[in-house]
């Protein structure tokens, strides 16, 4: 396995998010080689307006984005689910993204993982998130999938971390298996 560098893209912009927990505990859970840096921050993203492009083309926190996911081997989205489905903040994020030209997330396999207070955790947002990245051309990665339900239970709200067993296993397992996986679609 060759080095990887994973770009990691927070669906919340809450600094106690349950999801940012889960991002900050990827580091410590992948297998050697699998390093991973952080999207820029998608809270200032304009609302997508096709008026707003024709006059001012793409914001610059919309090309640090886009080069960002170009850059990285693979990304990692990382989100609640709001309203059963995807957060607005990275929904829009993503919309800019998609009109930027040579599309950033084309051939770009892609990892999901949620976390949410209820039962599903999650499962509802990756659903439809899978049917966005199938349409930009990205690869997603289907098996092992990661939904943290019960979140509050499962972390630590003061390291920022999760903490619970079985869940670290369980992402501990999708990042090892994502590893090769993201081998098979990057160019060396």
């Amino acid at each position: 396995m060759s080095d990887q560098t994973v770009l990691v893209l927070c669906g919340s912009l809450r600094a106690g998010s349950f999801n940012r927990m889960l991002c900050n505990s990827l580091p410590d859970l992948a297998p050697a080689g699998m390093r991973f840096t952080t999207a820029p921050d998608i809270g200032s993203i304009p609302l997508y307006d096709a008026d707003l492009q024709q006059a001012s083309g793409f914001p610059e926190a919309v090309s640090a984005l886009g080069d960002a996911v170009r850059a990285a081997d693979a990304v990692m989205i990382v989100t609640p689910e709001y309203n059963y489905s995807v957060p607005g903040v990275l929904k829009n994020a993503i919309d800019w993204v998609s009109r930027l030209p040579d599309q950033p997330f084309a051939g770009k396999p892609v990892a999901l993982q949620s976390a949410a207070i209820g039962m599903l955790g999650g499962a509802r947002c990756q659903y439809h998130l899978r049917q966005i990245m199938v349409f930009l051309d990205a690869i997603v990665f289907t098996k092992p999938e990661v939904f943290v339900s019960f979140a509050k239970s499962k972390v630590d709200e003061e390291a920022g971390v999760v903490s619970d067993g079985p869940t670290r296993d369980a992402i501990a397992a999708q990042l090892k298996a994502f590893q090769p996986f993201v081998d098979r679609f990057v160019a060396r």
